[in-house]
């Protein structure tokens, strides 16, 4: 919520192109808090029979949890895209980094990926009805049998994580080894000069924080590779059944539980970083203690 307020009022000296990438992603990772963490989670956990848990709150709330997930990992390769642009292809950047471009690149993404998910909806099925009252959700047959279903759900796979994985540590590579020939080049010329570059120290950093964006990434959702490609293989299928003793759904949820905190994470390697950002949280975790101060003089 801070880095949403902070970024809306544009005082952290990023371009508005940046801002707008940044201000998206921060507004989707709040969302997967929302949806994934307070609603999937905790409100079906402590609140069973609630309308969370009927067969079509449910069924909306997956459809959220994925749409917003969605949402937050393309929103970061579109921004790494854009970063790529702005620093390795020089021609293209006048034309691309703009703040309608990235304003169209946002909703289209948003857009294409809600549609995407819609189809989970139609997935489950009721456990059981009481009172003509359809409650909790599970996984229909054909979901399983149906070809076209395999083929959306390897799609699905595909494109999250597999597809934004493999384009960010490419983007993150370009973008280091133009970095890196940028800086041999020019410090090449400083040492011809004799004199101090006073930029390489700012490269340095922009090459740290790549790194720190395809790492991070890798580490949280290697588990769910890892485990997809086990349940290709071995035929597995998910662990509907709640049993906080069995090692196989301790495993599941652990692995969603790090898939949501790759979409939590984001916003903190690339706002928080920044100098002005901080000098604005300050500010504003300073406010309350200066009313109170200037209340208390009163």
């Amino acid at each position: 919520m801070l880095a949403i307020i902070i970024l809306s009022q544009g005082r952290c000296g990023l371009s508005r192109c940046i801002t707008y990438y940044l201000l998206a992603i921060a507004v989707a990772d709040f969302l997967v808090i929302i949806t994934g963490c307070i609603l999937n989670r905790i409100g079906r956990i402590y609140f069973s029979y609630s309308v969370l848990s009927t067969t079509p709150g449910c069924s909306l709330s997956a459809v959220l949890v994925y749409a917003t997930r969605d949402c937050s990992v393309w929103l970061t390769v579109a921004f790494t895209f854009d970063r790529f642009v702005a620093i390795c292809c020089q021609s293209l950047k006048t034309r691309y980094c703009t703040e309608k471009t990235a304003s169209l690149v946002i909703g289209l993404i948003c857009v294409l990926l809600c549609i995407k998910n819609v189809p989970l909806y139609f997935i489950y099925k009721p456990m059981y009805i009481l009172d003509t009252v359809p409650w909790f959700c599970d996984i229909k047959t054909i979901f399983h049998n149906s070809p076209i279903w395999q083929v959306y759900r390897y799609l699905n796979h595909i494109l999250i994580p597999f597809l934004p994985f493999l384009l960010i540590l490419l983007l993150n590579a370009l973008t280091v080894r133009h970095i890196l020939a940028a800086s041999r080049a020019r410090k090449r010329l400083r040492r011809a000069r004799n004199d101090e570059d006073s930029e390489m120290a700012n490269r340095k950093k922009s090459i740290v924080l790549l790194f720190a964006i395809s790492l991070s990434f890798l580490l949280l959702w290697v588990t769910y590779i890892v485990r997809f490609l086990h349940r290709m293989v071995t035929g597995e299928e998910y662990v509907g059944k709640r049993n906080f003793n069995d090692p196989k759904y301790i495993l599941q949820e652990t692995t969603n539980m790090l898939t949501l905190l790759s979409s939590c994470n984001n916003i903190v390697i690339y706002v928080v970083s920044q100098s002005m950002f901080r000098e604005e949280l300050k500010k504003i975790l300073m406010c309350p203690l200066r009313m109170f101060t200037a209340s208390t003089k009163q």
